[in-house]
């Protein structure tokens, strides 16, 4: 593993493609160099395939970012998260997230609503680097339910700083944090019609966009 990560490092480079073969011309003598390249990611290393870039060949990889310098001792340790899950484990993951994805908010089986067709949501259970005040060098991870699209569009990348979250909601005013409080009672925040439209317009091509804004400046004129 640590020789695949100089070798991305030395040859490759941040922001280079490479494919399988490259890698394994490289590794002739490593069994499963594959594997040990996938290691990486637990790491911190960011090393995307076809299903995270679409722009990529099946058999070719980017070298996105570079993580831990696993070529150190004590840099190579497995992380705590590495174990899979239990059917168990999982079902009580999405069980405390009331089965909804905590990146979009969809729940399972519900269709996206951003105008790309018709694509029902499927949830599982994904593992979340949270931050803390005096932080260990091996971070904590925590497990969360996160839908498929989600996932693949970078969900792996995203931590969350706990103390950032506290000092915003001490930031908030009594009558904020009490509305804070009630949609955490809830586990939902319900938006009103004109966040709703927000939200749609957002989505919208820039000519759509401009026509909106046109029909606006109709009605209001």
């Amino acid at each position: 593993m640590a020789r695949a990560a100089l070798w991305l490092l030395a040859v490759v480079g941040e922001g280079k493609v490479f494919t399988k073969a490259q890698l394994r011309e490289a590794f002739s003598d490593v069994a499963q160099i594959d594997r040990r390249l996938r290691d990486l990611r637990d790491h911190g290393w960011r090393i995307d395939t076809s299903r995270d870039d679409p722009s990529l060949r099946q058999e070719e990889q980017r070298f996105v970012k570079r993580g831990a310098d696993v070529w150190i001792p004590g840099k190579s340790k497995a992380p705590k998260h590495k174990a899979s899950l239990t059917p168990a484990q999982r079902a009580k993951v999405l069980r405390d997230d009331n089965y909804l994805c905590r990146s979009c908010g969809i729940g399972a089986g519900e269709a996206y609503e951003d105008g790309g067709g018709i694509e029902l949501a499927k949830l599982n259970a994904a593992r979340r680097k949270v931050l803390h005040s005096g932080e260990s060098e091996l971070p904590e991870y925590q497990l969360i339910t996160e839908c498929k699209r989600c996932g693949t569009g970078g969900g792996r990348d995203r931590e969350v700083d706990v103390d950032a979250v506290l000092e915003l909601v001490e930031a908030l005013s009594p009558m904020e944090r009490r509305i804070f409080a009630k949609w955490i009672a809830a586990d939902q925040r319900t938006f009103n019609p004109i966040e709703k439209v927000w939200g749609i317009y957002r989505t919208l091509p820039s000519e759509s966009r401009d026509a909106v804004a046109q029909a606006i400046d109709d009605v209001d004129g």
